[in-house]
């Protein structure tokens, strides 16, 4: 039997508010029962959605509060004036143990600078990462850090490798995930000295769960090559951007060269099928949805402006990692792995 989980939801987060995090929260619902949820942000709102949806409302409790993050609020406004708000709570909920993951659709910097507020760091974790799930042509990789920081030293880089992989064992279920780290080349010479440095301490983690397979290219991620790509956050939040611009891009010019001639759109009725799978492949709803690794406790960032779909995914994202001892695993893998590169290093 599966053990129930509760997810603390920021009902105020996002541009559409209670509308999609209720709607959203009650199609994860349908593909996983044994959930239940904590909307916290302005009672009366959430009551007239979670009407809408009985079965939702029968496994939820809602607390109140006034205070909402803004959108446009800087990290260190959110800070001083966000006790008491609803991603603030949402987040304490986990820190309490009242509920095994947060989920908010809020300010992604005020969501980070509270998650580490109240989670804290894991011991021996200077920064927590970002990781988020990226199509492939086989299914999906993870790619982390997308932006939680700009920059990164090798410590930090290796870190990042250690998280992804524990975060690909609960979501990919394989037990030795593998694990690239991007470079602007495969060859060992290729990169700068934090990227090399990182690479030959990578190569120190066997008898780890993770296979490491050394360097990567940005042509690579989509392909599939590994399951895990490590990037220093800064140019992970741009290749992230460029992907998802890409395939809007794509899909325009697709829709363009299908109404072009009646040709073409007779081609486009004949090829519906194959452009439907196309479509749901390339739908970011589908992958929707950040985690924050390297706390004590998991916090889960869907984008802002999804609708009710997206947010189910980042809600199913939550449920899956809160259904494993991800923390407690990690934590004992970091210290393996910290022990082996400070030996070597006094070496």
């Amino acid at each position: 039997m599966v053990a129930p989980r509760t997810i603390a939801l920021d009902a105020m987060g996002g541009d559409h508010g209670p509308t999609v995090v209720v709607e959203g929260a009650s199609i994860s619902l349908t593909r996983h029962p044994a959930m239940e949820f904590i909307f916290f942000g302005d009672e009366r709102a959430i009551a007239a959605e979670l009407e809408k949806f009985p079965d939702l409302a029968a496994r939820s409790r809602t607390l109140h509060t006034d205070s909402v993050i803004a959108m446009d609020a800087k990290p260190g406004h959110a800070m001083r004036r966000g006790k008491g708000s609803s991603m603030w709570l949402s987040i304490e909920a986990v820190k309490k143990g009242d509920a095994h993951v947060a989920v908010s659709a809020g300010n992604t910097g005020a969501l980070m600078a509270m998650s580490k507020l109240i989670l804290r760091p894991m011991a021996a974790i200077e920064r927590p990462a970002i990781a988020a799930l990226w199509p492939t042509v086989h299914s999906e990789c993870i790619v982390l850090d997308v932006g939680a920081n700009i920059g990164a030293d090798a410590r930090q880089l290796a870190d990042f490798a250690l998280m992804g992989a524990a975060m690909a064992r609960v979501l990919f279920h394989i037990e030795n995930p593998t694990v690239g780290l991007l470079n602007v080349g495969v060859e060992e010479v290729k990169g700068d000295e934090v990227v090399r440095q990182a690479h030959t301490w990578l190569k120190q983690t066997s008898g780890l769960p993770l296979d490491y397979r050394g360097f990567i290219e940005g042509d690579q991620i989509g392909q599939g090559s590994v399951d895990v790509v490590v990037v220093e956050g800064f140019a992970g939040n741009i290749a992230l951007k460029t992907a998802e611009g890409t395939a809007r891009q794509i899909s325009q010019y697709l829709k363009d060269a299908m109404t072009r001639t009646w040709l073409s759109k007779l081609g486009a009725v004949l090829a519906r099928g194959g452009f439907k799978v196309l479509r749901q492949k390339m739908d970011p709803r589908r992958v929707n949805g950040g985690t924050f690794l390297g706390l004590n406790g998991i916090a889960i960032k869907s984008h802002g402006g999804t609708d009710a779909l997206g947010f189910a995914s980042a809600v199913d994202l939550g449920y899956e990692m809160a259904q494993t001892g991800l923390i407690e695993r990690l934590a004992a893998d970091l210290d393996t792995f910290h022990h082996r590169i400070d030996q070597s290093a006094a070496e």
